[in-house]
């Protein structure tokens, strides 16, 4: 795994989709262009449409790494303000 500096973290494990998308994308409204956040979320639509949906609004998506318990930790860099 890359070394990142992460700026943020959202913790999502107690939403649902879409709700997911919206607190995520809240957080990283939060950061400044070039920050990272990591968004630790539920395995399944979450790990599947949030990552999808951040980059779609042209973020930069630099790792999503599967933890033991079934979660995952999206590694993501703010990208334009």
């Amino acid at each position: 795994m890359a070394e990142y500096i992460i700026n943020d973290t959202a913790d999502i494990t107690d939403v649902n989709c879409p709700v997911t998308f919206v607190k995520a994308k809240v957080a990283l409204d939060e950061l400044e262009e070039g920050e990272i956040l990591k968004v630790h979320m539920n395995g399944g639509e979450p790990a599947e449409n949030v990552p999808r949906s951040l980059k779609e609004e042209g973020h930069e998506i630099l790792d999503l790494i599967q933890n033991d318990d079934s979660t995952f930790d999206l590694i993501v860099r703010k990208v334009g303000d």
